[in-house]
């Protein structure tokens, strides 16, 4: 799928995730690293770095066909059950949880994308990846998030140590848990489902509105945006980049598949509003 150009590393655990639906109940292959790493193979050859016990056969045979995959030794697998209210809105539970991923590749990267679900990322390896890629991305989810087993809580937390990274996404009521400055990130992306969003570039402010679609879940929604950001950023400017990688999240959410022409996303995106703030 890659296109052989550039190398990229996504970090992070994948995760069994049991999905509760009313009475119905699925278990499937889920977590940030394998959303991002799905959506960032259409623009460069990725790797994974992770850590589990065990998956399903098929699952890792999955995990291979996005990319090269790294797997720490680990004593349990990370696993959530999320119990969905609505298309939009869930109640997650921690089941449990892998090891820490505590070491890099001895690599250079194009880009790095660090997307923990459940802390799993220690500060250290924040700074290594910023010495080893030109850009670095990150989700705040897993870095406020307890990893304690049981109802997801989220922790208020001094997030200094994201300083300097090319882009930053959290979703909007992440925030206030997370000292983050908009100034302190090259780009902040902060997304509410399917509500207008607002992304900031080197501290100025813009609102985005994105594509709206039917969905049944919105599972690994924010996950897939910031890795379609990050493979359009590495070549397009930032606004250019903000209207792909909605464009691009909507067909993900209509196909619930990233194998989609990136021609039908571009066209997409022209219909994505992205304006800039007085404030």
């Amino acid at each position: 799928m890659g296109r052989g150009k550039m190398k990229c590393l996504v970090v992070g655990h994948v995760v069994r995730d049991l999905i509760r639906r009313g009475s119905k109940i699925e278990e499937r292959l889920g977590g940030g690293a394998y959303y991002s790493a799905l959506a960032l193979s259409r623009f460069c050859d990725v790797e994974i770095l992770t850590s589990f016990s065990q998956l399903p056969k098929e699952w890792v045979e999955e995990l291979r066909s996005i990319g090269r995959l790294e797997v720490l030794p680990s004593e349990e697998t990370t696993s959530y059950e999320l119990n969905y209210l609505d298309s939009n809105r869930r109640e997650l539970r921690l089941i449990s949880h892998a090891s820490p991923i505590t070491e890099l590749p001895a690599r250079k990267y194009d880009a790095i994308i660090l997307n923990p679900v459940a802390n799993e990322i220690p500060e250290d390896i924040v700074r290594e990846a910023l010495n080893r890629a030109k850009l670095v991305s990150a989700d705040l989810q897993g870095f406020i998030r307890s990893p304690r087993p049981g109802p997801v809580e989220l922790i208020r937390r001094d997030c200094s140590f994201l300083k300097g990274l090319s882009v930053l996404h959290a979703d909007i009521a992440e925030l206030p848990y997370a000292k983050v400055s908009p100034n302190s990130v090259e780009s902040l992306l902060l997304t509410d489902g399917p509500n207008p969003g607002k992304a900031y570039l080197r501290g100025s402010p813009y609102r985005f509105v994105p594509l709206k679609v039917e969905v049944g879940e919105s599972t690994g929604a924010g996950d897939v945006f910031l890795g379609a950001f990050t493979g359009f950023y590495l070549e397009c400017p930032f606004i250019q980049s903000l209207k792909r990688a909605a464009a691009f999240t909507a067909l993900f959410l209509k196909h619930r598949s990233v194998e989609f022409e990136l021609d039908e996303v571009s066209e997409l995106a022209r219909k994505v509003t992205v304006e800039a703030l007085s404030e």
